[in-house]
């Protein structure tokens, strides 16, 4: 049986990728209503497309989860491959019927929420799981957890900026979200790393 510490880290990483492919769906499903009649197929087929992507992503890390840790690990490049096409398409989708500036900044909002809420989800996880810890070690968790908590404040803030302004380029806000993923991963990891030291209790 596969260390349960250990898949929460792992959980935590696809959990953070369902959970923005749901919320960017939600957001572009609202706002479907706004698109022009002549091009409402065209944008629901779209949408119908990164649901579908969204399913295949859920199912496939279903299916590893099941099998265990080891697979999660091996399916990981599978998954990543399978995320970074929904972003592909969210991107396309965007590009060719989100131009209003407004309509953007509401899909950047709902990710960013998204994104911010895995962040202290894993910090909290991390916490709770630490605390099976020797005190000797139990120092690192706790740095780690202070770690999570200031990037979270950072990706929080950094977010606010970009809302302030209202007026980024798509591009813009999402190479912000792209930025805190990408931190929020390392993090992550070195949860992971820490959890799998064979002194780790």
């Amino acid at each position: 049986m596969p260390n349960q510490n250990n898949m929460h880290f792992y959980l935590n990483w696809a959990k953070e990728r369902i959970d923005e492919m749901d919320a960017l769906l939600a957001s572009l499903e609202d706002k479907a209503k706004d698109v022009q009649a002549e091009s409402r197929g065209k944008a629901e087929r779209l949408i119908a497309d990164l649901q579908t992507k969204r399913d295949e992503f859920q199912k496939a890390f279903n299916k590893q989860a099941e099998a265990g840790e080891a697979n999660l690990q091996r399916a990981r490049s599978q998954l990543e491959a399978m995320w970074n096409s929904f972003e592909t398409e969210a991107q396309k989708y965007l590009e060719t019927f989100g131009k209003q500036v407004e309509q953007q900044q509401r899909v950047f909002q709902d990710v960013a929420s998204a994104q911010l809420k895995a962040w202290r989800d894993a910090a909290e996880t991390l916490h709770s799981a630490g605390a099976e810890f020797q005190s000797h070690r139990r120092a690192d968790v706790d740095a780690l957890v202070k770690q999570m908590k200031a990037g979270a404040a950072e990706a929080e803030a950094a977010f606010k900026d970009l809302k302030k302004t209202g007026t980024e380029s798509w591009t813009a806000l999402s190479a912000a979200l792209t930025k805190s993923r990408n931190a929020f991963d390392r993090a992550n990891q070195a949860a992971w790393d820490i959890f799998k030291r064979p002194d780790a209790k």
